[in-house]
């Protein structure tokens, strides 16, 4: 499929942050890592600015890039942006982060006159886990739920609202794998994303198994312990 291979077939996604610095030799040593596709995602401090110049390092580098919107601003379907993943925080403690959220963007998108490419955008239903990430305090999500109730959030999500990919986000901190086996169990259709403490060759191994794995901070803690990631 070439360039723009389908979301479905990635093992190893890297996130790189728009607040954060990322200089051209982080950025060099990250597109040519062998990672699937690069995810512009932040929680604080992102401005469609500063979206748009760590889209402007990433333009023609050969790897395929994802937006994932922290707000309604830094919804961009530019021409080199291969997919825009909308998330909704299912165990967030406001619908806001579940529903209104994404009506914002979609509102703001028509009143500005800009198109909605919608063949780029992929939902992902989010269970945020780490109640000390900013984006569980963020979003207030319920992060004490018992492995039954992670389970029936991701089946709802499968099952019933039929969301493409289910993100399990720890944020920061390593989860548990065995979790992360039983949610994968669950899964029939979707396509099941890790996030959340992947430092180490053996961690990516060990997630890589059951999801998607999604790595960020090891990039700009130790970008060599990143490159070990890429499986």
């Amino acid at each position: 499929m070439g360039i723009r291979d389908d979301w479905r077939s990635w093992r190893h996604v890297t996130k790189l942050d728009p607040d954060r610095p990322n200089p051209p030799e982080l950025i060099s040593k990250v597109v040519e890592s062998g990672t699937d596709a690069i995810m512009i995602s932040g929680t604080q401090g992102i401005t469609r600015e500063k979206v748009k110049a760590l889209l402007e390092m990433l333009r023609g580098r050969g790897v395929p890039l994802v937006i994932e919107p922290a707000n309604k601003d830094v919804v961009i379907f530019d021409a080199d942006v291969d997919y825009v993943f909308i998330p909704s925080v299912l165990n967030s403690g406001s619908k806001w982060w579940v529903l209104d959220v994404h009506v914002e963007w979609i509102v703001d998108q028509l009143k500005n006159l800009r198109s909605i490419h919608w063949e780029k955008v992929v939902p992902e239903a989010y269970i945020v886990l780490n109640p000390e990430s900013a984006v569980a305090r963020l979003t207030g999500s319920e992060t004490n739920l018992s492995v039954e109730e992670i389970l029936g959030y991701v089946k709802f999500a499968d099952s019933f609202l039929k969301f493409p990919v289910i993100y399990i986000e720890y944020s920061g901190k390593y989860g548990d794998p065995e979790i992360v086996r039983m949610a994968r169990s669950q899964v029939e259709k979707a396509r099941l994303f890790y996030g959340g403490g992947i430092d180490s060759k053996e961690k990516a191994l060990e997630m890589s198994k059951y999801a998607t794995i999604v790595v960020g901070n090891v990039v700009y803690t130790d970008v060599n312990r990143f490159l070990e990631t890429v499986i």
